[in-house]
């Protein structure tokens, strides 16, 4: 969990998991859920309704922006950016939901649905290979998560960059 992120109240943050900078996870009233290897990544925010869990399963990723509001993302499934999914949709297992996705509530979509438009609706089936590209994406972020427990530290402000200052490198 990125030190600006924000945890309120009733939230489960489950093992491997990667919380992004400025994420906002109001469990205030709703319980929040985030299930082992989930990402949710900068500036999204989840919260729900009293009563309710809004729930990213299993190798769950959503995407920079995106707003989850009393719904479940299945097991394997993406949120693109900026997109909203709203009360009581369900997000099918494999699902890709596209970039700037309104889900209006209630919506329930089957597995391995490419979920695209305002409103969301369904285009087609996910490709082996769109979803093989979703899990590498995913497994990115799992290695993040660990690479942030033991690396992830508060900088301190330099008027200038250091002299012969490296790159990150990812492998």
């Amino acid at each position: 969990v990125h030190p600006t992120a924000i945890l309120i109240g009733d939230v489960i943050v489950g093992p491997g998991v990667y919380v992004g900078p400025s994420a906002s996870l109001r469990g205030d009233f709703g319980r929040l859920i985030l299930e082992e290897g989930s990402n949710i990544q900068d500036n999204c925010t989840m919260h729900g309704f009293q009563g309710t869990e809004t729930v990213v399963e299993v190798d769950g990723h959503i995407g920079h922006g995106a707003v989850l509001h009393s719904a479940r993302i299945g097991r394997g499934a993406l949120v693109g950016m900026n997109s909203v999914v709203m009360d009581g949709a369900v997000i099918g297992a494999e699902s890709i939901v596209a970039a700037q996705c309104f889900v209006k509530a209630g919506s329930t979509f089957a597995p391995r649905s490419l979920i695209a438009g305002v409103p969301g609706k369904v285009l087609r089936e996910v490709t082996d290979a769109e979803f093989a590209w979703k899990m590498e994406g995913t497994r990115q972020y799992q290695e993040l998560a660990q690479r942030c427990r033991t690396g992830l530290r508060i900088a301190e402000s330099l008027d200038q960059p250091e002299p012969d200052r490296p790159t990150v490198r990812w492998k």
